[in-house]
């Protein structure tokens, strides 16, 4: 017989992993690569998620739909934890999650920089390695660095002409 404290740590985990992220809503918190761990600490469902980047104005709404979820689901007792350590990559976003991404027209992140040492600043905008999400083009052009939300970068491409979203390398 399975311990009923167990089937109730896999449930919550099976309902957190449904929540998705307010600013890209066809990614749950799981693909995204945000939601990183589900504990019971008594009764109490203990939710640690990672921010995309410091200061990010999704983490409030994150926390709150978790919660609700979880509550909506039976679950009484609910916190969020936000953990900074290891640091978020767009590296942690999952083979389905790019491929939603990609789906909703907005061009999937490369592989994220790796730094040794202190990050140079950078004032000119940055290199990346970006595909038209309509036609698979790489002639494309940066239009802002900052698109509809901070974690993405605005592009056209110069073959279907069409603007498009591309989530920022981190």
């Amino acid at each position: 017989m399975i311990e009923p404290r167990l089937v109730d740590l896999d449930r919550a985990r099976t309902v957190a992993a449904t929540v998705v992220d307010p600013e890209l809503p066809m990614l749950t918190l799981a693909d995204l690569g945000v939601l990183r761990e589900v504990e019971l600490d008594g009764t109490t469902v203990v939710v640690s998620i990672t921010p995309t980047y410091s200061g990010c104005p999704a983490m409030a709404t994150m926390r709150d739909d978790l919660v609700h979820r979880l509550q909506d689901n039976g679950f009484d007792d609910v916190r969020v934890r936000v953990s900074l350590h290891p640091a978020w990559t767009t590296d942690w976003i999952t083979p389905a999650g790019r491929a939603a991404i990609t789906e909703a027209g907005i061009s999937a992140p490369g592989p994220a920089p790796r730094h040794r040492g202190p990050v140079a600043l950078q004032l000119s905008p940055t290199r990346r390695a970006v595909r038209c999400p309509q036609c698979a083009s790489t002639e494309v052009e940066v239009t802002s660095e900052f698109g509809s939300t901070a974690c993405k970068a605005l592009y056209r491409c110069q073959t279907c002409l069409e603007p498009f979203d591309h989530v920022k390398e981190i």
